[in-house]
């Protein structure tokens, strides 16, 4: 029951993770891959100001958003001034200068040893140190940000950012600055990745800059193109599938040494199908075309 309750915690912080990217490359067509980075910041902001400062999960949680949204600033500034791959090589290099940070600044972030201690939430008093009350816990979190973005996607801003996404001379023809919404999207996509950052940090009670690589950025882009880009559901899809492939590899009862890497494998050639097969993912509606935005 235990594990299964894991699965369902990792599926949650993913699911958040997924709808943030989505809103970057599936609505608004900007292929960024400092999602790690940002995801590591705002986990790192929640366990120092947890462990050094005594702070409480949701003060800390909103100061790791506040801190993603800040840190964002020059992943905007090469929306504004780059475009299509040319953006996409800039937030590689963002997404090494953050890891490298988090890495070498051993002062803070303890380097390689990471920070150990980090406090589970605590509601009403009581510290969510069950599996199940987590679960529920991060789940709550989770559906009030799918119920955000169901929300934002019915608003006037998600067809302005599709717009951004498809043709950026007719927006600016109607009046519109696509620089503004590239600004909204990735400062919206920040604070949400902060707070998965901050619920990863408390449910482990353990980070370390390995979890926040740029493979981990590959990987959520990954989830969100295989789900489905420029739709909620496919976010949702992603993840889960993402998630519950490991169970389905137990079926093949491979050695625990070579069943990572197995499984790897495995979502990497469903990624090249997907691709070649299925380009705009599971339940996608839109196919990504990083050239054009």
């Amino acid at each position: 029951m235990n594990y299964w309750l894991h699965i369902l915690i990792s599926f949650e912080i993913y699911l958040i993770l997924a709808l943030a990217m989505n809103l970057l490359a599936g609505f608004t067509g900007l292929l960024s891959l400092s999602q790690a980075g940002t995801y590591g910041i705002g986990a790192y902001i929640h366990a120092l100001l947890t462990t050094a400062l005594g702070w409480s999960f949701f003060p800390a949680a909103l100061m790791a958003m506040a801190g993603a949204m800040l840190l964002s600033v020059p992943v905007i500034i090469c929306a504004v001034r780059l475009r299509g791959l040319f953006f996409a090589l800039a937030t590689l290099a963002l997404q090494a200068i953050c890891f490298a940070v988090l890495y070498n600044w051993v002062s803070v972030t303890n380097g390689p040893f990471g920070i150990a201690g980090v406090p589970r939430p605590q509601v009403f008093g009581t510290v969510l140190n069950d599996l199940p009350d987590m679960a529920l816990f991060t789940g709550i979190i989770s559906l009030l940000v799918l119920g955000c973005f169901l929300w934002m996607r019915r608003t006037q801003l998600f067809r302005l950012l599709q717009g951004v996404r498809d043709d950026q001379l007719a927006l600016m023809g109607l009046g519109h600055d696509p620089a503004r919404y590239k600004a909204i999207a990735i400062l919206i996509a920040s604070a949400f990745t902060g707070s998965a950052g901050a619920l990863f940090a408390s449910y482990y009670s353990y980070i370390d800059p390995s979890s926040f690589t740029l493979e981990e950025s590959i990987l959520i882009l990954s989830i969100v193109l295989i789900g489905g880009a420029g739709s909620i559901a496919g976010s949702v899809a992603g993840a889960a599938f993402y998630v519950l492939l490991p169970e389905l590899l137990r079926f093949l009862q491979l050695p625990d040494a070579a069943a990572p890497h197995v499984r790897m494998m495995v979502y990497a050639a469903v990624l090249v199908l997907v691709v070649l097969r299925r380009p705009h993912g599971f339940l996608g509606t839109y196919r990504f075309t990083p050239a054009a935005s």
